[in-house]
C-alpha cells in the first residue's frame, strides 16, 4: 500500500509539474532548471577531465579562437534573449574525434563540438553558428531538464522504492542523467523550437540564416553508411530543410554581417 501511495503521489506530481516553453509549448518538468544545471555541471566536469587526461581536447589556438568567437557571439545574443543566463558558466571545448559529427550544449551553457563536424562537413563559420545556435537554443528552452523529467517519469518504480538512498548517490545519478540527456533524441516539438530559436540567435549574431539549409544538406550528404551522431540525436523530419528555408527570409531582418556583434568571453573548463 505504501509503495502504491508513493506511485500515486508521483503520478499526481507529473500531472501538475508542467511549464511553458519559450514558444508556448507545455513541458513536463519534474526536474527544475537549477537542478538540471547542477547535475550538468558535475557531468560536464567529469567528461572534460577524462577527455583532457586522454589527450582528446583540441589545444590548437587557431581552432579554439574560431570556435570561441562563433559561440561567444551567439552567447551574447542568448543573454539578450534571456538575461538571467548571464549568470551561467558558459564554456565550450573542442573534442578531437575526427569521425564524430556532433555537438551539444548542457543545461547551464556547457558546450562541446567535435572535430568531425568541422572537418567532415568542411563547415563554414555560418554553418558552425547554426549548429551551436541550435544547441544553445536547447539550453535556453530548458530541454535538458525536460528530457531528465521524461526519463524520471518512465522510471517511477525506481524512484518510488528509493533506490537512491543518500545525497551523494542522488547527485551522481543526476549527473549521469544529465550526461545521458544530451545523447537522447529530442522530441519533434523541441527540435522545432531549437531550430526556430537557433536560427534567430545566429542571424542576430551576424551569421547567414541560409547556412541552416546548407548545413543540413551537408549532414545528409556525409551520412554515408549511417546517420552521424548529430542526426541520430537530432531527428530530422523530411520537411526540416524546407522549414529552415522558409524561416531564412524571416530571419534576414536580423542579419547584419557588417554590424557590431559583441563576443562573450568564454572560459576554458579543462584542467
Amino acid at each position: 500500500m505504501k509503495r502504491a501511495t508513493v506511485l500515486l503521489s508521483l503520478l499526481a506530481l507529473i500531472v501538475t509539474a508542467c511549464v511553458t516553453s519559450p514558444t508556448g509549448r507545455r513541458q513536463l518538468m519534474l526536474v527544475s532548471e537549477s537542478q538540471a544545471i547542477s547535475a550538468s555541471r558535475e557531468a560536464y566536469l567529469a567528461q572534460i577531465t577524462e577527455l583532457s587526461r586522454t589527450g582528446k581536447l583540441v589545444t590548437d589556438p587557431l581552432v579554439l579562437r574560431r570556435i570561441d568567437t562563433i559561440t561567444g557571439r551567439l552567447i551574447a545574443q542568448a543573454i539578450e534573449m534571456r538575461p538571467d543566463t548571464a549568470d551561467w558558466e558558459w564554456s565550450v571545448e573542442v573534442i578531437d574525434e575526427p569521425d564524430t559529427v556532433n555537438a551539444w550544449c548542457m543545461a547551464g551553457g556547457r558546450m562541446a563540438i567535435y572535430t568531425g563536424l568541422i572537418q567532415k562537413l568542411d563547415a563554414t563559420d555560418d554553418e558552425i553558428a547554426q549548429v551551436m545556435g541550435h544547441e544553445i537554443a536547447h539550453a535556453l528552452a530548458n530541454h535538458t531538464a525536460e528530457r531528465m523529467s521524461v526519463a524520471m517519469a518512465t522510471n517511477l518504480g525506481v524512484a518510488a522504492i528509493g533506490v537512491l538512498s543518500d545525497r551523494s548517490e542522488a547527485m551522481s545519478a543526476a549527473a549521469m542523467a544529465a550526461a545521458l540527456a544530451v545523447q537522447l533524441p529530442n522530441s519533434r516539438s523541441s527540435e522545432s523550437e531549437a531550430d526556430r530559436i537557433g536560427i534567430e540567435l545566429a542571424a542576430r549574431a551576424g551569421y547567414d540564416p541560409n547556412a541552416a539549409v546548407t548545413l543540413w544538406q551537408k549532414m545528409e550528404q556525409n551520412a554515408g553508411g549511417g546517420p552521424p551522431a548529430f542526426l541520430s540525436t537530432h531527428p530530422s523530419p523530411g520537411q526540416r530543410q524546407a522549414t529552415l528555408a522558409a524561416l531564412a527570409p524571416e530571419m534576414m531582418r536580423y542579419y547584419d554581417p557588417a554590424g557590431d556583434h559583441p563576443v562573450y568571453r568564454l572560459r576554458r573548463t579543462a584542467p
